[in-house]
């Protein structure tokens, strides 16, 4: 499933959002366990992109990060060399279950909340994405609208490499 959002009026303030979820041959809680470790995190994103993170975090997972905190910077680098922005990552909530709620700020985004959840699909599990943004700059918020889905469809499919993907009944 891969759903493009709204957008808000008034250029300034224009939020953009966009939503993908892919269904897994893989348990929650196998697939959880990978996608929250920073392990996870490269390996969906490798080769377009890496993130950093900070020394202290290296061995940390997503449920070791405090609530409402901003936990460290995370660079994120093209193609894993070239700096292109970073995340000031801060989660917002846990749970219920296998979900989280990043609420962000980044060098181009004034606002970027990431909520991901991994629940039960009939033979698997159900990786969804749902992502909100709001640009520093109205070009630098389009941009990031035409980005964002070849990102996320990339980690998908990265996911369903790794997990396997369930057959159409």
């Amino acid at each position: 499933m891969l759903t493009r959002g709204s957008r808000t009026a008034g250029l300034k303030s224009m939020t953009h959002s966009f939503e993908i979820a892919t269904d897994l041959a893989s348990p929650p809680d196998v697939v959880w366990q990978y996608v929250t470790s920073i392990g996870g995190v490269n390996g969906e994103l490798l080769p377009l992109l890496r993130m950093t993170v900070p020394r202290r975090l290296r061995d940390a997972t997503l449920d070791d990060l405090p609530i409402g905190k901003r936990a460290g910077r995370s660079w994120i680098l093209l193609f894993g060399l070239i700096p292109v922005d970073y995340d000031d990552l801060t989660i917002a909530n846990r749970g219920p279950g296998h979900r989280f709620c990043e609420e962000s700020t980044m060098l181009t985004q004034s606002r970027w909340t990431h909520e991901r959840s991994v629940g039960p699909s009939a033979t698997g599990s159900r990786v969804t994405d749902r992502l909100t943004w709001q640009g520093r700059t109205f070009l630098l918020g389009a941009m990031y609208r035409a980005v964002i889905p070849i990102i996320f469809g990339h980690r998908h499919r990265r996911l369903r490499k790794r997990f396997g993907r369930l057959s159409a009944s």
